[in-house]
């Protein structure tokens, strides 16, 4: 199966520099049409609104709710021919199994497949020293996203990826130099599996009235240490690789003799809902 007509998606905002980067770079060789939330959703999962405000953009269309929204929206009414659906280019990796549930942008990847089209969701590694809120960007940091999404896209359909799988977790370095390579080189690419690494934390304030909620991956590597094994997607971006994780939409199902035998014996074992302790 060939790739004609992509639906564009992404969770920062249909005005964003990484999702106008991905637009014209797709845009090259497909009909690429823009479904994407009007304003920043980003870290809202696979929430869902009940109704939606839907506008004409010259991207296409700017949807008034999330990521999921607007996978929803664009392929059973604005884009249902899509052969594939796009979701990027996030400013901000998204790397390990902890956040595949939270991030925007791959929840519009695995809303996708439950319309069994293919999906591709791409974001941007940002060296954890920056302050994504006080960093700009410029088409050009997203120079190795682009290249390894646009060469997916051309490939992975034909080459069979995605009858084995349902969506690729795509992340790539900047193109600085630093991070990744210069935009003049191509980055390599590396086929990891998520980090199961899982350090959320929280702190309660010295006053009592407030809580911190820390990811201690990070800080940690604000530190310089990389705590993921190789193979894993963490460790591929920040030694400067692309990383491209295969992964299917939850949640699967797998046969368990131990509650096999809890369900079959639950008919013997007499209970009174109505009985509680005081």
């Amino acid at each position: 199966m060939s790739v004609d007509r992509i639906l564009l998606t992404n969770d920062d905002g249909i005005d964003t520099v990484g999702f106008r980067a991905l637009y014209e770079a797709l845009g090259d060789a497909y009909d690429v049409v823009a479904v994407a939330p009007a304003a920043d959703q980003s870290a809202v999962g696979r929430s869902l609104s009940n109704d939606v405000v839907v506008h004409d953009h010259e991207l296409g269309y700017a949807v008034e709710g999330t990521p999921a929204d607007c996978a929803i929206v664009g392929l059973s009414e604005l884009v249902p021919d899509a052969d594939i659906v796009v979701a990027g280019c996030n400013e901000g990796a998204n790397l390990g199994e902890y956040v595949l549930g939270r991030s925007g942008t791959i929840s519009a990847a695995v809303e996708a497949a439950f319309f069994d089209v293919p999906a591709i969701a791409t974001s941007l590694y940002v060296p954890v020293d920056e302050d994504l809120a006080d960093r700009s960007f410029d088409q050009t940091d997203f120079a190795h996203a682009m290249a390894a999404t646009e060469y997916l896209v051309d490939h992975a359909l034909d080459a069979g990826v995605f009858d084995q799988i349902d969506y690729l977790n795509v992340n790539a370095p900047m193109a600085d130099g630093e991070t990744g390579p210069p935009p003049t080189e191509r980055a390599p690419m590396d086929v990891t599996e998520p980090s199961r690494l899982y350090e959320m934390g929280a702190s309660r304030a010295a006053d009592g009235n407030g809580v911190t909620i820390h990811d201690r991956i990070w800080d940690r590597m604000r530190t310089g240490e990389v705590p993921d094994p190789e193979g894993t997607d963490r460790r591929a971006i920040v030694e400067g690789r692309v990383s491209v994780s295969p992964l299917t939409a939850p949640h699967a199902n797998s046969h368990h003799e131990a509650l096999d035998g809890l369900a079959e014996t639950y008919g013997s074992v007499d209970v009174d809902p109505m009985s509680h302790d005081d």
